[in-house]
């Protein structure tokens, strides 16, 4: 796990360099809850060369012996970046476009046409995205919607994997 940041890095094996000059796409985690979500989100994110942004105060650990423990043996190609804030990570992509994923936008992250650089936002697993910050880029606030009245929202690991797939199909990218 290559982990880097405006806070202290711990890193697990050697990165493997990306083959991409800069990254096609980048995903956000605001202040995450559940290790195992955040380890599968993680696991996509390396297997397509994402860097995997986490801000905020995290719900685990992800230092050498929690990744140990969790026995995974990608996290040596996971490009992981903290940030202590919503500020720090705009300041760290400053030329990046945000869009924000909530069950309370109306606009389909399917209307949105992703380009490269962009930056996908998703919330902690029982709060989602704080109301201000929402509310601060309504414009940009996008859903993944959902047929059923009675389920609350999708597991983030979930959610995160539909977002990125479009982007990507929208850009070209697959093999």
């Amino acid at each position: 796990m290559n982990v880097r940041g405006d806070q202290k890095a711990t890193s697990v094996g050697e990165p493997v360099p990306s083959r991409a000059s800069s990254p096609i796409l980048h995903v956000a985690l605001i202040e995450p809850e559940i290790h195992p979500n955040t380890g599968n989100i993680a696991r996509l994110c390396a297997a397509n060369e994402i860097p995997l942004h986490l801000v905020g105060a995290l719900g685990f650990r992800i230092d050498d012996k929690a990744v140990r423990r969790a026995g995974l043996d990608y996290w040596p190609y996971v490009d992981v970046r903290r940030h202590r804030s919503i500020d720090a990570l705009y300041a760290a992509l400053p030329d990046a476009r945000f869009f924000y994923f909530t069950t309370k936008a109306e606009k389909l992250y399917t209307s949105v046409t992703f380009r490269p650089g962009d930056c996908l936002v998703f919330g902690s697993e029982t709060r989602g995205l704080p109301e201000p910050l929402l509310k601060a880029n309504w414009d940009r606030a996008v859903t993944i919607p959902m047929r059923s009245p009675h389920v609350r929202s999708l597991n983030l690991a979930t959610a995160v994997a539909i977002a990125v797939y479009e982007a990507l199909r929208q850009m070209g990218s697959g093999r």
